[in-house]
């Protein structure tokens, strides 16, 4: 009894230095977060990630494609202030039957052709890459992967670490792409929640119709009753959860002024 209260307390007292020694932040809603990485490292390691997928998934060159999923991105971008790493957003479509979608750090975001069968219409598909967005902003890769780095005590995840081939897996994970990799590391539902909050508003400050973020979780929901539920559902909060949280958000929504995009499929 005594070595295991010895151990545990040795290990919370790591724990609790590691902590001090990490920064600490408020996310965009004012909740506390565990930064340990820099944003510079943060976008290297998004954009060198970027690249990697480039390279092993297919891109699709469909010129009509392409230019509604930017037209869709560009709208919610020209919506933020500069990062402090990067200036512009890079978006690239991936051609798979993938219902999923997602941004990293340094401004990089993939949207898969599987995704625009059941986002159908571009205030849906804004839904999803606002919530995108939203989890880069608020800074969720970052402190998911320095929540590994406390929970792991001894693993050195810096930047140059981080780009060593033993820590791949684990670097993917926490940038949100372990799905793709095999690698179960979801967001947490307080992640989720505070993304969806901050796409919401993203997505109406940029002119496009926040109820049909409903109608795009109702379509998720039926997607997910088939044989393959969407990956971009798989570990996320009840459809219907969800669907509560954002209506409740969407009536206390303030009237945007912004003019209405004409993104077209």
């Amino acid at each position: 009894m005594t070595n295991i209260f010895s151990h545990s307390f040795f290990k919370t007292s790591l724990l609790c230095a590691s902590m001090v020694l990490a920064g600490c932040s408020t996310s965009p809603t004012g909740r506390g977060q565990v930064i340990m990485f820099s944003d510079t490292e943060m976008t290297q390691l998004g954009s060198q990630s970027f690249e990697e997928m480039k390279k092993q998934e297919k891109i699709s060159h469909n010129k009509k494609t392409n230019q509604y999923v930017a037209c869709v991105t560009n709208a919610i971008t020209q919506q933020l202030p500069p990062q402090n790493s990067f200036q512009h957003w890079e978006v690239v479509v991936f051609d798979s039957e993938q219902v999923n979608a997602f941004a990293l750090p340094g401004g990089k975001i993939g949207v898969y052709t599987g995704l625009l069968k059941v986002a159908e219409n571009q205030d849906q598909l804004a839904t999803v890459i606002g919530h995108e967005i939203a989890h880069v902003l608020a800074n969720h890769s970052n402190e998911r992967l320095s929540q590994s780095q406390i929970t792991n005590l001894g693993l050195e995840l810096s930047s140059a670490a981080l780009s060593g081939s033993e820590y791949h897996g684990m670097a993917m994970a926490g940038l949100g792409l372990g799905a793709q990799y095999g690698i179960l590391m979801p967001w947490g539902r307080t992640q989720e929640s505070e993304s969806d909050i901050l796409g919401l508003e993203l997505m109406a400050k940029a002119g496009f119709n926040p109820n049909e973020s409903i109608k795009l979780w109702q379509n998720m929901a039926n997607a997910a009753k088939g044989p393959q539920p969407p990956e971009l559902f798989s570990t996320h909060p009840s459809h219907s959860t969800r669907i509560k949280d954002l209506q409740d958000k969407i009536n206390k929504l303030p009237k945007y002024q912004s003019i209405k995009p004409n993104c077209k499929a």
